[in-house]
């Protein structure tokens, strides 16, 4: 992987992480694009760059995070983390083997979209405009929908906890930026998971180039990510998910014609 490769890789996770189009059906369909050599670093960094679309949720919303009197706050973001991060640990890898292939993330990415043309007509009528209105319950519903994104490769983790959010009465932006709140834990474990695995089994792929490459595909994915996050917010605000469905219809297209074709996915 080059410099030019890195960065347009941060980008497109910057892009795609906070979206309901699953990040990483785009990681493995750009990579493939890109012809970047399918080797342990380049999955090292598509998990790990998720660390700078995280300092872009603290920087954006830092006053709910270091209001430490908010304790209610801390607490919905535990209840909804556990679920997957438990689930995560015991089952994550056994799941992975059985469905986490590239045709299964097309499929999901394409089902997942035929989902969010409706999702706007199914939950009307929101009663909780805020995070603070929602109780430890919500938050822990939320926290299960959020499993779905761990069992089904390509669903997005931000669709299914948004979807979730909605089921619990939130409006499209509470949901939203609960979504975002509940990402900090979650991809903060996923980061720290990914650089221990690979510190511990694969520590040579750990060299100062690879290192800078890290480091500038968080600073992009930075940018990027707090760009998305602000244009999300007004455009799901205003248009709901219609357009996101029929986008994650053609990419689940685009990646199934891929493997058709005979283009290596399996970064993913």
């Amino acid at each position: 992987m080059n410099v030019i490769q890195a960065i347009i890789l941060a980008i497109v996770e910057g892009l795609t992480e906070f979206l309901p189009v699953s990040s990483t059906g785009h990681m493995a369909l750009v990579s493939a694009l890109m012809g970047i050599e399918q080797e342990s670093f380049t999955k090292l960094f598509i998990e790990t760059i998720q660390f700078g679309t995280i300092l872009s949720v603290l920087v954006l919303y830092w006053k709910k995070f270091i209001d430490f009197k908010g304790f209610q706050f801390y607490m919905k973001l535990i209840i909804a983390f556990l679920p997957a991060a438990v689930f995560g640990v015991i089952f994550k890898k056994h799941i992975d083997a059985l469905i986490g292939t590239p045709l299964f993330i097309a499929c999901t990415l394409f089902f997942g979209g035929i989902i969010l043309l409706f999702v706007d007509n199914w939950f009307k009528n929101p009663t909780i405009n805020d995070e603070k209105q929602a109780t430890n319950k919500n938050a822990l519903i939320i926290g299960l929908f959020q499993v779905l994104a761990v069992v089904l490769p390509g669903l997005s983790r931000s669709a299914a906890t948004i979807i979730g959010g909605m089921q619990q009465k939130m409006t499209r932006k509470a949901a939203a930026e609960f979504s975002f709140f509940l990402a900090v834990p979650t991809l903060a474990g996923a980061f720290v998971k990914s650089l221990w695995d690979a510190y511990q089994d694969t520590p040579e792929i750990l060299t100062q180039h690879n290192i800078s490459l890290l480091v500038l595909g968080n600073v992009v994915g930075f940018i990027v990510a707090v760009i998305a996050i602000k244009a999300f917010i007004s455009f799901l605000t205003t248009h709901g998910f219609r357009l996101f469905g029929y986008y994650r219809i053609l990419v689940g297209i685009t990646i199934i014609l891929l493997i058709l074709f005979g283009v290596n996915l399996s970064v993913i």
